[in-house]
């Protein structure tokens, strides 16, 4: 045991029974040794150190304490139906091999999300699927030193597929409307935004890294009603892991989708080629853009909400040129 950990000391006699103290062997007191021969002192760790100390399993522990709470109902689900438990414990660690060891995700800027209260986390959007939106709300978890969690705003396809949408709830997404996002940010949370929607995600491979338009600014009304303050975030690498090279329109109608992609690997090497090229990413949070010296009627200016909504899109823009005039490769970085 290192020094300075503390232990509780447990006393058996020798034939198994508790101890009292009064046969206790003060340290540096040879001759306490004489005073109760039959007892044994046994040290029992009692802190995370003492169980690191002797080789406890911290994910099987964690496993185990959340099988227990939700066997006995000793668990909280907010209003939203964000899981905080379920999804440190289930959904994380997977995606955590997904951003650490395939797209060996670089985060920068974390110093620039604030430690405590709400913020509005504003990104652009990419790559066919929104494996983006995760891999934002993963480096916010494993970056900032409070692991928050980011609160990531989705659109109504998200929540009504099934299993899909139920997850996506258990794991803290709502749906990307103005009233959820200002009582999030109210509340105190992180929220991410992603007001490119479809049309940047679904933008083909030859568009890449050019933010398509931002839509009416809702994301600028709901911080400058919050108060809050906006995180540009620029996301390097998803453009590449599904180059979109056509649309198969009819095929996207019938199944009720915004667009049908068409990839060099996908549909024509099937179920394979919905693997994601193994890319390099490099998720950059901006210095914020403050909020809170505009007074609560300029949220309903359309003039300076769309003032606001284009000085975020151009901070975006200039991160993504910035970090793409550093890149060497797609796969290295």
């Amino acid at each position: 045991m290192t020094s300075g950990s503390s232990a509780q000391v447990i006393r058996l006699h020798r034939d198994g029974s508790p101890g009292g103290d009064s046969g206790r062997v003060a340290a540096g007191d040879p001759d306490g040794a004489d005073r109760d021969a039959s007892v044994v002192e046994l040290p029992t760790p009692d802190s995370a150190a003492d169980s690191d100390a002797t080789g406890g399993d911290e994910p099987l522990d964690r496993l185990l304490t959340f099988l227990r709470n939700r066997l006995t109902g000793d668990y909280e689900v907010d209003e939203f139906g964000f899981d905080p438990a379920l999804t440190d414990t289930l959904v994380l660690p997977p995606l955590k091999l997904l951003y650490d060891k395939w797209f060996r995700v670089g985060a920068v800027g974390a110093g620039n999300l604030p430690a405590d209260g709400g913020a509005l986390l504003v990104a652009n959007h990419s790559g066919v699927l929104p494996i983006d939106s995760i891999m934002t709300a993963l480096a916010v978890h494993e970056q900032h030193p409070q692991r928050r969690h980011l609160r990531m705003l989705g659109a109504d396809l998200v929540f009504k597929t099934p299993v899909l949408g139920t997850l996506a709830r258990k794991s803290g997404q709502t749906l990307a409307c103005n009233p959820d996002a200002e009582r999030l940010l109210r509340a105190g949370e992180l929220v991410g935004v992603w007001p490119e929607g479809f049309k940047g995600v679904g933008k083909p491979f030859s568009a890449r890294y050019k933010l398509q338009r931002f839509g009416r600014g809702g994301f600028a009304s709901a911080a400058i009603r919050a108060g809050v303050p906006i995180i540009p975030v620029a996301v390097v690498g998803a453009e590449e892991i599904y180059p979109k090279i056509g649309d198969i329109k009819p095929l996207a109608r019938l199944l009720g989708l915004p667009y049908f992609p068409v990839t060099p690997f996908f549909p024509l090497l099937g179920p394979l080629g919905a693997v994601p090229l193994p890319t390099k990413w490099t998720i950059e949070f901006g210095e914020p853009i403050l909020t809170d010296a505009y007074e609560p009627e300029a949220a309903d200016d359309p003039m300076r909400v769309f003032n606001l909504n284009d000085q975020v899109r151009e901070a975006i823009q200039q991160m993504l040129y910035r970090r793409l005039a550093r890149r060497r490769n797609i796969f290295s970085g």
